[in-house]
This record gives C-alpha cells, sequence and structure tokens, in this order.
C-alpha cells in the first residue's frame, strides 16, 4: 500500500530502483536529454562533467545526456553540440561518466544523426548536405540529399561504432534518437520518408532503417548493455504529426525495434497527462509497453505547468504537483519518468521530491537556458 501523505507518496513510488538489462537504476528518475551547446569543438570540459554530476548528486538515477553526434559529416548542425566520436570528445565524456559514477548516479548519452534538420553550410562539416530518406525538409520541401545504400550503410555502421565506444568508456548503456523529426524519425515518418525500395512504405518497411541501427549497435555491444530507443509522435514545427493514428499502426512501429534488441522505449510527449489514443487513459509510453512487454520512459512537462514551446517564447514555468504522474506510475502504465527543465531550474529536484521539500523548488525560467550551471 502506498501512503496517504504526498510526499511520503512520491518518496515510495519514485525512489524504487528499477532494472534494465544489466543496470540497475537507483530510482525511477531520470534526465531527459536536452541540447545545451556547451562544447567548443564538440568537446565536452569540466563544465559539463559538473553539470551532469549536479544532477546526479541532487537524486537522479539515470542521466540521459543532450544529443552526441555520430561520426557522419551530415550528422550535426552545430559546433558547440558534443560530438560522439574522436579521442578528444570521448576523452571528455570518459571524465564526465566518472563524475556522474562518482556522484551516484548512472548515465546514457544520446547518439544523435540530424537528417534534414541540418543547415547547409553550418559546421561541424559545411560541405556535407542535409541528408535524409528522401531529401525531403519536415515541411515536404525538397532541400537535402536523398540517402543511398552506402549512405545508409555509413551512418549504421557509424551508430553502432558510438554505441561501441560508449561502452568501452565506462558509459552504463545508450539511447538512439529516433524522435522530433530526425534523421531516424525521418524514416519512420511518411511525410519525410517517400522511398519505394525497402526502406519505404508500410509503417514495417518504414522501420527497417531504425532495426538495423538498433540490430548494429545490439551486435557491437555486450548483450545486457541497455539501448534505450526515444520515439515521439510530434516533430519539431509540426506537433500535429503522427507515425501511429491507432495502435496497431504502432505495433508496426515497435515490434520490429523490440526484434531489433531495444531494451527499453523513451516515449516524448509534450504532456505525460494526456491519451495517445481514443477509448483508454494510456499515454505513449503506456501503449508502447503494453505493446512490446518493454520498460518505457515517459516525459513531457513533468513538474511544470506549461510546456516547452512555451519556455522559447520567453514564458516561465511555474512549479506543478505531480499527483497525476504518481496515480499512473502506481498502475505501472511506465516504468522511468524523464524530467527536463524541471531539472534546469533546480539541479535538487529529485532530491526535494524525494524528501518533501517541495516548498523550496525553484521555477524553471527560460534565462536558464544560456548558462551551464
Amino acid at each position: 500500500m502506498t501512503s496517504s501523505d504526498p510526499a511520503a507518496r512520491a518518496a515510495q513510488v519514485l525512489s524504487r530502483p528499477f532494472s534494465l538489462g544489466g543496470l540497475t537504476v537507483p530510482n525511477r528518475i531520470a534526465m531527459a536529454p536536452m541540447t545545451r551547446e556547451f562544447s567548443p569543438g564538440g568537446v565536452p570540459g569540466a563544465d559539463v562533467a559538473e553539470y551532469y554530476a549536479r544532477r546526479a548528486a541532487g537524486g537522479v538515477g539515470l542521466i540521459i545526456t543532450e544529443g552526441t553526434y555520430v561520426d557522419h559529416p551530415a550528422a550535426g548542425t552545430s559546433g558547440a553540440v558534443p560530438r560522439f566520436h574522436g579521442e578528444d570528445a570521448l576523452g571528455g565524456w570518459q571524465k564526465v561518466v566518472e563524475a556522474v559514477h562518482a556522484a551516484g548516479g548512472t548515465i546514457m548519452p544520446q547518439l544523435w544523426h540530424v537528417g534534414m534538420a541540418r543547415e547547409a553550410g553550418a559546421p561541424p562539416f559545411p560541405d556535407a548536405p542535409p541528408s535524409g530518406p528522401s531529401g525531403l525538409g519536415l515541411d515536404g520541401t525538397p532541400s537535402g540529399h536523398a540517402m543511398t545504400q552506402q549512405d545508409l550503410d555509413d551512418v549504421i555502421a557509424a551508430f553502432a561504432d558510438a554505441a561501441r565506444a560508449a561502452e568501452r568508456i565506462g558509459f552504463d548503456g545508450i539511447e538512439l534518437h529516433g524522435a522530433h523529426g530526425y534523421l531516424i524519425d525521418q524514416f519512420l515518418w511518411s511525410g519525410t520518408n517517400q522511398r519505394t525500395d525497402a526502406y519505404g512504405g508500410d509503417p514495417v518497411a518504414r522501420t527497417r532503417f531504425a532495426a538495423e541501427i538498433a540490430a548494429a549497435c545490439r551486435a557491437a555491444v555486450s548483450p545486457d548493455f541497455p539501448i534505450l530507443f526515444r520515439t515521439s509522435q510530434w516533430k519539431m514545427g509540426n506537433y500535429e504529426a503522427r507515425l501511429a493514428d491507432t495502435p496497431e499502426e504502432l505495433d508496426a512501429i515497435v515490434a520490429p525495434l523490440t526484434a531489433a534488441g531495444v531494451s527499453s522505449f523513451h516515449c516524448s510527449t509534450r504532456r505525460y497527462w494526456l491519451p495517445e489514443f481514443e477509448d483508454s487513459d494510456l499515454n505513449l509510453a503506456g501503449w508502447v509497453k503494453k505493446l512490446s512487454g518493454l520498460p518505457t520512459v515517459t516525459v513531457g512537462s513533468v513538474g511544470l505547468d506549461n510546456e516547452f514551446i512555451q519556455a522559447f517564447q520567453g514564458k516561465q514555468a511555474g512549479v506543478a504537483g505531480i499527483d497525476r504522474l504518481l496515480d499512473r506510475m502506481e498502475r505501472d502504465e511506465f516504468d522511468l519518468v524523464a524530467v527536463g527543465r524541471a531539472l534546469l531550474g533546480d539541479p535538487e529536484w529529485a532530491a526535494k521530491i524525494f524528501e518533501g521539500r517541495t516548498d523550496e523548488l525553484v521555477p524553471f525560467d527560460a534565462s536558464m537556458l544560456r548558462t551551464l550551471s
């Protein structure tokens, strides 16, 4: 039985350890990946290590890093986003891992290729054209390079190399960024994938590229090394987009990824409490768990009274309760919860929730995006 006292209930529900493959996460709170652009030349420094370690020391069980570029010329679109290749960058990440582990947390890098979201001429490789399944931007405009089979093979190998490096330097798992309209998601979504080969067509075919990446990563690491897959319906700039309009369509995407060796799905929504389909209260993470049988992570405006879009409009977010979150976790709708902006605003958010110090929570302000603290 859970406690009737709100603070004790939150501690009881969220402080339980959880197993992901061979990893034991000390509690149910994860830090959501958030791009920060504080890694000059793509190399994370001591300030990045301190930033993540501070959240681990503040009670976060699992850190999922900001997106990190895999080793492909078209993977990125900023010279200040960290990369996950090259000994200088990997050396910086090893220090991040050591700092987080010393603070009592676990950590996974999010591996990322932006695909057609890349701006032509942008660093770190200005000559690399934006690349995607059909050369189409999220608005449907032809604006880049339609990937060849060699391109696909090179990107799959880059993800596998990054996964191998992550295990080698001490990370506790990896997350594949398959959400928000970036490269892997561009293959999953019919709006950007107009291919007529084996990588285009119905949802199963559109999932082939993602499944091949997952399988290559699984082959590159130990059998019990966790592989998370982040997915979403919405895309940056297209918040009404959907990969699946029914549970059956969602299952067609989830099943091949499960078979390929994914350990868990991180299901990105803008508001975690909204149902994904009609005639059910389950959110996206709830549905994916039901369909796949795998653990899931939910995310979306946890602990705040507005969603992230408003943060970029300069609107401050107030502190919000998490009773609805606890209700769903008590029903085992999902297994972990990823917290984003609330952890930028307050590195000790988790500890304050566990200890009932909610009156001390620091609200998130958009100005916090300009510093690494």
